[in-house]
């Protein structure tokens, strides 16, 4: 059965005084306006969120959520597959739609996080790792900086490749109103920033955000009901990759990118040449290298090169992260995979403001941990 997405919303990201319930029921609400779809008609809903009981002490937020949409009696359900939680939640609620289980499924990703320190946030992130690697001390930070040490090693990539990402980013994020950062920096600054795992320095780091975001699904039948302004799921794939990351064969291959992209690729009977727009998963700037060329937009190890020709820049031949990436809009690990999912929905059906490009299709790939697990989504503007 054909999955169309009718209807989004974001909350603004960054700090915010509102805690989680609060967040998600915000997006909530908004997305139920967006679609024009009255909470009675939602027959599933799925809430993106890694770790609120960690961050807050605060579970079952699906059920408290359903209650405060007014949803009831719609199944309910918490998807937590760390980072990735959000794409994940794009997953299930594709799924409900095309198996029939569902006619109308919304899907909420949400994280409070900017009230713990930020030792406090590091440390509960990296209980995504493998004990045999947190007991060492080692995060994703660590993890970055190496795999970047040895990628601008192998591939004679310059420094300065890094910091044009963390540039155009912050570029693209200044017209999204809803983004943590709205301001550009230069490629000096971001050089001249301090270290935080050598090579990678403050500016190639996404920050710690509270955040909410928001999508209705329905089936294709539906949405011709309902509006003329809709995008449809063509093509969708999970991966998951080793959970130490030292097992891998190559550092610099992301195998769940990789993986998740041909699934969706083939399901979509697309490639990507086609693609007209993306929205990838820079949590550090190194990963939009390595998942450019996990979903096969570039071959190994010249990823680099797009970003200083200019290709990814919003007036690229592929822009990517034209929300301004989780770099610049921000990272509640929950929300981001949904807020791309956002993004992608708002440049298919003509949304996207200043930020707008021409676009008919377009993709969102999201990652957990360092690539532990992997979702990949293909949308395309409705015919």
């Amino acid at each position: 059965m054909g999955v169309a997405v009718i209807g989004a919303s974001m909350t603004k990201f960054g700090q915010r005084d509102a805690w989680i319930q609060e967040l998600l029921a915000q997006a909530g609400e908004e997305c139920l306006d967006d679609a024009g779809v009255t909470p009675t008609d939602v027959e599933h809903l799925y809430v993106s969120n890694m770790a609120s009981g960690e961050f807050e002490g605060q579970t079952g937020v699906m059920n408290a959520l359903a209650h405060d949409l007014g949803v009831l009696p719609a199944y309910s359900e918490r998807v937590d597959q760390t980072s990735s939680s959000g794409g994940a939640g794009i997953y299930e609620a594709w799924q409900s739609i095309a198996s029939g289980a569902s006619e109308m499924t919304l899907l909420v990703g949400g994280e409070k996080m900017t009230h713990k320190t930020t030792g406090e946030a590091t440390d509960i992130i990296a209980s995504i790792t493998h004990p045999a690697e947190y007991k060492h001390g080692v995060t994703l930070p660590s993890f970055a900086g190496m795999t970047a040490r040895h990628y601008l090693e192998r591939f004679e990539a310059p420094r300065e490749s890094l910091a044009r990402v963390a540039v155009k980013n912050h570029k693209n994020g200044v017209d999204n109103p809803n983004a943590q950062f709205q301001k550009e920096i230069t490629v000096e600054q971001a050089l001249d920033s301090p270290i935080i795992a050598d090579p990678l320095r403050l500016y190639d780091f996404c920050p710690i955000t509270d955040g909410s975001a928001a999508m209705m699904f329905t089936t294709e039948e539906r949405a011709k009901e309902i509006t003329d302004e809709y995008a449809v799921v063509s093509g969708i794939g999970g991966a998951t990759d080793t959970h130490v990351v030292h097992e891998r064969d190559d550092p610099t291959v992301m195998g769940g990118v990789v993986e998740s992209s041909k699934q969706a690729y083939e399901m979509a009977g697309l490639g990507p040449e086609d693609l007209d727009v993306a929205e990838l998963h820079d949590m550090f700037t190194i990963l939009e290298f390595l998942q450019l060329e996990g979903i096969g937009v570039a071959d190994q190890g010249t990823a680099w090169e797009l970003a200083m020709d200019g290709t990814t820049a919003k007036d690229g031949n592929l822009p990517i992260n034209t929300s301004g990436g989780l770099k610049s809009k921000g990272h509640p690990l929950g929300a981001s995979g949904v807020a791309q999912g956002v993004e992608i929905y708002e440049q298919l059906v003509g949304e996207a403001g200043p930020r707008q490009v021409d676009a008919e299709t377009a993709l969102a790939c999201n990652v957990g941990g360092f690539g532990n697990c992997v979702i990949t989504t293909i949308m395309e503007a409705a015919e």
